[in-house]
């Protein structure tokens, strides 16, 4: 009995898209491009926004003298800038290598304040002034766009009281 072209080329393609497939799982996998030192995918946003450089370096100021202990910085330059304890800790269960502090980066159209504690903080309003709260959009994130002493005195209020909250749970 003879085959029929169509199941002919339908086994072929069949066959070529199993070699595709085992050629892609075979494959070492590459980096992903523009991964930074800080295990974020990112590229530089400061150099089309200069009037977000001096928020990003008011911010960095601010998140310097946490770097003690087991919190160590990754990046500091091109926009990026994140605290990191490298100590073991398990949260809710599972068990993490790291944990991440605070950071910065800069964004299109602002400046991402990025705040750990913040998420385990069940009376935020408590915590943080309306100033800072308004610039949360997300479970961790502060969008700020201008210079304002005043939220920034309010990170340093926030960064203070996770400092000691990771630390009086051992986290740190």
């Amino acid at each position: 009995m003879a085959t029929s072209p169509k199941s002919t080329k339908k086994k072929a393609v069949k066959k070529a898209t199993a070699k595709k497939i085992a050629t892609a799982k075979a494959s070492p996998k590459k980096p992903a491009a523009g991964k930074s030192e800080t295990g974020i995918k990112y590229s530089d946003k400061s150099t089309d926004q200069p009037e977000l450089v001096p928020i990003f370096n008011a911010i960095k100021k601010i998140l310097l003298p946490y770097e003690k202990g087991s919190i160590k910085v990754r990046g500091g330059s091109g926009g990026q800038i994140v605290l990191v304890s490298d100590r073991p800790v398990e949260i809710a269960g599972k068990k993490r290598d790291e944990l991440w502090f605070a950071g910065a980066l800069v964004q299109k159209g602002y400046v991402g304040f990025y705040f750990m504690p913040v998420q385990d903080a069940s009376a935020k309003k408590e915590i943080f002034k309306p100033e800072l709260l308004k610039c949360l959009k997300g479970k961790g994130c502060f969008h700020i766009k201008k210079m304002d002493q005043e939220i920034f005195k309010q990170m340093e209020d926030a960064l203070a009281k996770g400092y000691r909250s990771y630390k009086d749970r051992g986290m740190l």
